[in-house]
Formats: structure tokens, sequence, C-alpha cells
């Protein structure tokens, strides 16, 4: 049995431009979705459908296999299933062989795992359905406006005591992750809804980005996530080195100024034993700022860190530091917060970001720590590295 992928994204998004490459704890809302799909036990091939070459281009560097929809399948008041369509009866490896079940995936539903679509799909073939949706539990009391303007209970009678929410009949709330259908009946029917379909509650959320307030609410669930990017201790050489950012890596990006006019700041004494732990394993460690700083100077001392600053090319400045020690850039990690860190983290090997970093930064690291800045983010990583054996040995 044949079963493939289609992830539906648009490039023009009116309640959220640029939405469907936006990056989300580090990874573009179809980088995550695409992910997703690929890691199911199920799914052969993942196909993107977008009139978007910039989509396409992170669609393709996540796994995925571009197509490029027509548009006047593009605009905003063109279907899914218009889309699910053209590339069913247009993608030349779907003509040959035909697919037998469809699995739809959308980008605006963030938090869609591999084993979702596992659970859709199981449910979909153990029951002899033709379609079937994820849904979530929802425990909410529903109301409409009647005809004379008054509110009527839906699921509920409000002219009787309240009853306990557990005692309502179950019901769920489509929660817009994860679709699947048999190829024949959709293509029949242009609706992915068709024969008979199927409930299937998964351990997910109902949140769908459409808004700016969607997004926020994404953001701030999202802190749940330890983190995000690919780790792949097979592939990356044995490490050597750890650089780091001072400011919004040791710190919160907070400064004090005292009423004498000095400055003070706020560290997390669990980054020293951290580094504690890296000193003992013969790891070489260097502070990297973009401006002399005598406060993280005097830290990177108090860590046993080496020092260094340069006020627009920490590039080169960690390219010296190398060649002086004989240790290239793959055997080093790079822990950035800045802007102007992003050259050093994909110079090496492996990066890693705090979880309230900049999008940017986030999006370019390999890893997107759960803690943030100032909150003990080198002692997060310094565990990671150490626990999966990533680190040369002494």
């Amino acid at each position: 049995m044949k079963i493939v992928a289609a992830i539906p994204a648009r490039g023009g998004s009116v309640g959220l431009p640029g939405k469907n490459i936006r990056p989300l704890n580090g990874i573009p809302l179809v980088g995550r979705t695409v992910r997703a799909a690929r890691g199911s036990r199920f799914v052969s091939d993942v196909f993107v459908s977008s009139d978007s070459d910039d989509i396409l281009n992170v669609a393709v560097k996540y796994g995925a296999r571009a197509v490029l929809r027509p548009l006047e399948l593009s605009g905003p008041t063109a279907s899914s299933e218009s889309a699910l369509m053209h590339l069913l009866r247009n993608e030349p490896s779907l003509q040959s062989e035909p697919p037998d079940i469809l699995v739809f995936l959308q980008c605006t539903a963030p938090f869609t795992q591999a084993h979702h679509v596992d659970q859709v799909v199981e449910a979909l073939l153990n029951k002899g359905a033709t379609s079937a949706i994820s849904v979530v539990d929802d425990h909410g009391f529903y109301w409409e406006v009647g005809e004379n303007g008054e509110g009527v209970g839906i699921n509920h009678d409000p002219s009787k005591p309240r009853v306990r929410r557990q005692d309502i009949s179950a019901r769920y709330r489509e929660n817009g992750a994860v679709y699947a259908t048999r190829v024949p009946e959709f293509l029949e029917a242009g609706n992915r809804y068709c024969g008979k379909t199927i409930l299937v509650p998964v351990d997910s959320t109902w949140i769908e980005i459409d808004t700016s307030q969607d997004w926020d609410m994404a953001e701030a669930f999202i802190r749940t996530e330890q983190f995000t990017g690919e780790l792949a201790p097979e592939h990356i050489k044995p490490l050597r080195a750890l650089i780091t950012s001072f400011d919004g890596v040791h710190t919160d990006n907070s400064v004090f100024v005292n009423r004498d006019g000095t400055e003070s700041i706020i560290c997390n004494r669990y980054d020293e034993i951290g580094l504690d732990r890296l000193h003992g394993r013969n790891v070489r460690l260097l502070m990297l700022d973009r401006e002399e700083n005598n406060l993280a100077m005097q830290r990177a001392r108090k860590l046993a860190m080496e020092y260094q600053s340069h006020p627009f090319d920490k590039l080169q400045i960690m390219s010296d530091w190398s060649t002086t020690h004989g240790i290239g850039f793959s055997e080093m990690a790079f822990i950035g917060a800045d802007i102007a860190d992003i050259d050093c983290m994909k110079a090496c090997s492996l990066s890693a970001a705090p979880r309230n970093a900049p999008a940017e930064v986030k999006a370019c690291a390999s890893i997107v720590l759960e803690s943030a800045g100032g909150a003990a983010v080198v002692h997060e990583f310094s565990e990671l590295l150490i626990s999966r054996g990533m680190l040369a040995k002494a």
C-alpha cells in the first residue's frame, strides 16, 4: 500500500504574512510539518505544494519534494482540496504509481508530531474508514443566538442545574493538523471528508496559527518543548571546543546601573557547574564578545574561559583562535544569542540558541534550548553534550 503526505502552503497570508517560513522555536512552520510527516512509519514520500519558491526551498531543506502550484490555485479563495487534487493529477511520480492513501497536513498546526500522523493513518486502516481526521477533547459549554436574540445552549440545557463537564457526552474539536483519505474516493468527491469519516483523538493542542495572536499563544505553549532542531551525534565530529557569546547567553541581557554609574549584571551559578565538567574533559572554552566588556572579562576569568572581542567580525576572531589551538570548526560548538553570532554559528558543526533568542538566531541554530538567556543556558548545553557522548576523548 502506498501512502504519501501532502502539505499545501501558499506564499500569501492575509492574517500573518510569511507565516509558513517563519521560525517557531527555531524551525519554520513548513519545516516542522515536513519533519512530522517524514517521521511517520507509514508515509513514503512528502510533497509540499506552493506558489512560493522561498517556501519550496525551505521544504526541500527539511526533506520534502517540491511541487510548484499554479497561480490560479494560490489565491486566498483557493481551497486546500484544489491544491491536493492538482498534486495527485500532475505529479509524475503519483501519476505512474498512484497512492492508495493521501495524508494531508497543515503548517498552521505547528505541534503535529509523527506519532499523530501514525495514529490517524492506523485508525483509517483498522476501522475501514474512507477518511479520518485528528481531533482534541473539547470541554466547553457552547451557545448560539436563538431567533429572539436569546442565548440557546447547544450541548447543555441552561434551564437545568449546571452539570459537571465530565458528565457531558464526549465531544471533540478538529485541530486542523492531520487528515487522511483514500485517494480514489477523494478524487471523486473532491472533499477531504468523504465516505465514512472517523475522528481520531490525539494528544496535542487545538492551537492553529492564522493571526499574530495565535502566534503569541504558540510561542507561549512551545516552552514545553525541550529543544528543536537536528541533533545527530553520529554525524558530528567529537567536539574539542565550546565558544559562547556573553550577552543573552550568560545573562538575560539586563544591565543594572547603580547610583554611581557603575553597571552590574546577574549570571547563573549553574553555568559554572556545566563548564567545570567540560574542563574536566579537556574542552577548550572561549567567550567571544562584540565589544570589550569588563564585566564579561571578569566573568570569563571566573569561569576559566578565554576572552576575546571584536566589534563587527567575530568569525575572524574565532578563526584566528582555532588556528592558534589547532582546532577545526568541525570540532567546535557555539552558543549564540545575537545577530552578530550567526556567522559563527553557521561555521561550527553544532550550534545552540536560548529559547528567547531572536527568531533569526534560532532559525540557524542546530538546537534551540529550553533555557532562556541567563537561566543556565551553558549548563543545559554542557550536560547535553556530555550525555550524548559528543565530546572528544581526553
